[in-house]
């Protein structure tokens, strides 16, 4: 190939690779930046959030007696209650029998006559005696001995009462009464079984108050106090209401944990040793809150995007939060964003750290639900009880 050909070829070569970079720079500065996303963000206000604890305890008898009778070796007659009977103070729920109790309290009884009547003839003898002495028919040591005998007849008297009262005492104990109003729990015994002094044979709850205990750590033991309010689930689906009466002034070592106790005074749908879901309110606590929808998951964590304005250009900032309580729309944050910084809500979602932004304005709607107080109880920990 002629040299000057040669050379008209590389000139032309230089000259498109030359166009192809030039224009390859023209496109460049002429792209169009990426459009910036629509979004709306709301401030981080302080609002009084309702603080609660949630936890599942046992529900239990305020205090189931255990009943038995002081007498042994006698059989069961007659059994009047069943479990879940309502009883009234004083009525008899069972009866043993008492043919061996009512000989022995027949004995006692005629003992004391024998011994009263041995008594009357010490004391006729002691006013003939004195009357005697004064005429002197007996001597001193003669009435003495009278008086002695008159002594001795009515301690005779004394002790035979007390046996007989003893027996009589004993034949009461062939009938277990109830020692308080109250529901029947539990029954350990039939008809026609011999029975044992001290043995449990009926249990009853007292007054049929019942009761839920709650174990708690520590961290969550000190916010709640006696008189705070309670919400329980029972197992139908109905809420119950009660209130903490006792709060256990120390914590267990092996476990950490103290005990709540809280009354129910109308536990319909619970039954003793139900273990339930529960919540208990603390009161409220002042907080710097957001949106709910402000809050988005981020490789793992809970985020908002916090708006950076530069030069007139608005950038989303992602920021790792803690979260606290919640109420209603509103999430409590435990670090991140002070008061007064704007988070974007609606469209945090789609958002990347950085990302360019359009804030236009929440519908009428959307705004007036974020600027309500949130009144919903929510858990110490951020996750409420549904």
């Amino acid at each position: 190939m002629p040299i000057a050909l040669r050379a008209v070829l590389l000139i032309a070569v230089a000259s498109s690779m030359l166009a192809a970079c030039s224009g390859e720079d023209t496109a460049g500065q002429t792209t169009a930046p990426s459009a910036a996303m629509a979004v709306t963000t709301a401030p981080v206000v302080v609002r009084a959030l309702p603080r609660s604890v949630a936890v599942s305890g046992a529900v239990a008898a305020v205090e189931e007696m255990q009943l038995g009778v002081e007498v042994g070796g006698l059989r069961v007659t007659a059994l009047s209650v069943d479990v879940g009977e309502t009883v009234r103070r004083g009525q008899v729920l069972l009866r043993l029998d008492t043919r061996m109790l009512d000989s022995e309290l027949a004995q006692a009884a005629a003992a004391l006559r024998e011994a009263e009547a041995g008594a009357g003839l010490a004391r006729a003898n002691l006013a003939r005696g004195q009357n005697l002495v004064r005429d002197r028919y007996i001597s001193a040591t003669q009435l003495d001995e009278l008086r002695a005998a008159r002594t001795q007849s009515e301690a005779r008297v004394g002790t035979a009462r007390a046996m007989r009262d003893a027996a009589a005492l004993r034949r009461s104990f062939a009938e277990l009464r109830a020692p308080a109003d109250g529901v029947i729990s539990k029954r350990l015994v039939q008809p026609g079984q011999v029975v044992m002094a001290g043995g449990d044979l009926l249990r009853l709850i007292r007054d049929g108050r019942l009761e839920w205990r709650a174990e708690l750590p520590v961290a969550e033991l000190t916010s709640v106090a006696p008189g705070d309010r309670i919400t329980l689930r029972a197992p139908g689906g109905a809420e119950v209401e009660g209130r903490v009466r006792a709060v256990s002034p120390g914590v267990d070592i092996a476990t950490r944990t103290g005990t709540v106790y809280a009354d129910l005074p109308q536990p319909e749908g619970l039954a003793a040793g139900a273990y339930v879901e529960g919540r208990i309110d603390t009161g409220t606590v002042d907080a710097a809150t957001v949106p709910t929808a402000a809050v988005v998951l981020r490789d793992g964590f809970p985020t908002v995007f916090v708006v950076d304005t530069k030069a007139g250009v608005n950038l989303a900032h992602a920021v790792r939060v803690r979260t606290g309580a919640k109420g209603g729309d509103a999430v409590q944050l435990l670090d991140g964003p002070k008061p007064g910084q704007s988070v974007v809500t609606t469209g945090a979602g789609f958002l990347a750290d950085g990302d360019r932004i359009r804030i236009v304005a929440a519908p009428a709607k959307a705004a007036a639900t974020t600027s309500t107080t949130a009144t919903t109880p929510a858990t110490a920990d951020g996750s409420a009880m549904r």
